[in-house]
């Protein structure tokens, strides 16, 4: 697959993960504990996006490397918030297993594109 299409695909991928989240988050009852941990796993996941397209217009192999790493840390991070959010019990697993699985998809593609450019 061509550089630009993946790009692309991923550059999507992100954004629709980002946007999923908000909405579930936004159908859920508002206790201090879930807005504390949702507002967590906003934060984390929309970084996750807008890190991606900030790697995709990198100047450098080094500045791709940095971005790709925040990227991946980003993405480390939603998953734990999900994990959270389910070990806790203040959503249920089954409206999370998409979720945590795409998350689990798209923090193992990046670690390896970010690991490729050493």
């Amino acid at each position: 697959m061509e550089k630009e299409k993946f790009n692309e695909i991923f550059r999507q991928r992100t954004k629709q993960l980002s946007v999923r989240i908000i909405k579930m988050y936004a159908k859920l009852p508002k206790t201090d504990e879930l807005i504390i941990v949702g507002k967590q796993l906003i934060r984390s996941s929309t970084s996750v996006a807008a890190n991606y397209r900030a790697a995709c217009r990198a100047r450098s192999k080094a500045d791709f490397f940095a971005k790709m790493s925040i990227v991946v840390e980003e993405a480390d991070e939603t998953l734990f918030w999900l994990e959270i959010l389910e070990e806790t019990e203040m959503v249920q697993a089954t409206k999370l297993t998409e979720l945590k699985k795409e998350t689990l998809e798209l923090l193992s593609v990046f670690a390896k594109a970010r690991n490729n450019i050493t």
